[in-house]
């Protein structure tokens, strides 16, 4: 299949490069030079615009920094330009608001259209392990399932049209806080005397148990490889986390619903970020704690 694939950054870049993997035509295409050349290098044809990159596409993947620019993307340089057959598949991580408005203009230019925003971090791409959560119709979630399978272990559909990124922002939601909880409960144990190897060992396998212990255990040394073991560089940065906590903040608003355990962890990556730690893993707000 012939497609096409916006935005090469950390994440997108090993998205695409697991699209040719899997024996996919890849058109890319990013601002970036650097980036161009390495997936160039992966074996993906690389164009100097976008409308060259869609031009004759099958499908059009995108990861994006945000949603003003993936509006800005779509309407001005992909819908209308790439075939009205092409099915568009965005992987941001947008608000739900601006994914469904992207979603109604592709669908009355005439094109079939899903928001798919992933979970797994920049490993997770690299290796084709990411989980989509997919938003659009039936019949788009079908065609979009065996593209995104190529990148990831797990394709669910979420529901209509925002749903993708309405399980993604509650999804980090809980990431935020549960990992915020870890690091104050590490940081307690060391202070009362408990070996931090023993508490990982207990309470792993205890009811304080969660994906922010077991899998990315903030502490060096302590539980499976994580960023913690690396400085806390890689991984999923704080300022990330911070963008997909603000859109839950304004999700949350919009919904009229009452989320204080989310809105504190919103405020506590605000002023880690602020600190100057907006690039390290958001495991690393440990250090706020110890």
């Amino acid at each position: 299949m012939k497609i096409a694939f916006i935005g090469l950054g950390n994440m997108g870049g090993g998205m695409a490069a697991n699209l040719v993997k899997a024996g996919h035509e890849v058109h890319a295409f990013d601002l970036s030079e650097e980036a161009l050349a390495r997936a160039k290098d992966n074996g993906c044809a690389t164009y100097t615009s976008v409308r060259e990159a869609v031009q004759g596409a099958e499908a059009v993947v995108s990861m994006l920094p945000n949603g003003a620019i993936v509006e800005s993307v779509f309407s001005a340089d992909v819908i209308g330009q790439a075939p009205t057959s092409a099915l568009l598949i965005d992987c941001s991580t947008i608000d739900v608001d601006t994914a469904r408005k992207v979603g109604e203009a592709a669908g009355t230019a005439g094109y079939a259209m899903v928001d798919a925003p992933v979970s797994g971090g920049i490993a997770a791409a690299n290796g084709g392990t990411l989980t989509f959560m997919v938003g659009g119709s039936d019949d788009a979630f079908k065609r979009a399932e065996p593209i995104l399978a190529a990148m990831g272990k797990a394709v669910i559909h979420a529901g209509a049209s925002g749903a993708g990124q309405a399980a993604k922002i509650c999804n980090n939601m809980i990431l935020g806080a549960t990992m915020i909880a870890t690091c104050e409960a590490f940081a307690l144990a060391d202070r009362l005397g408990l070996d931090l190897q023993t508490f990982f060992d207990i309470s792993s396998k205890a009811s304080g148990q969660s994906w922010s212990m077991t899998a990315y255990c903030p502490v060096p040394g302590v539980g499976p490889q994580s960023p913690a073991d690396n400085g806390y560089q890689g991984g999923f940065a704080a300022a990330l986390m911070l963008k997909d906590l603000k859109l839950a903040m304004e999700a949350a608003r919009s919904a009229g619903a009452d989320v204080p355990m989310g809105q504190r962890a919103e405020e506590l990556y605000a002023a880690f970020a602020e600190a100057g730690n907006g690039g390290t893993d958001f495991s690393g707000i440990i250090k706020t704690f110890q």
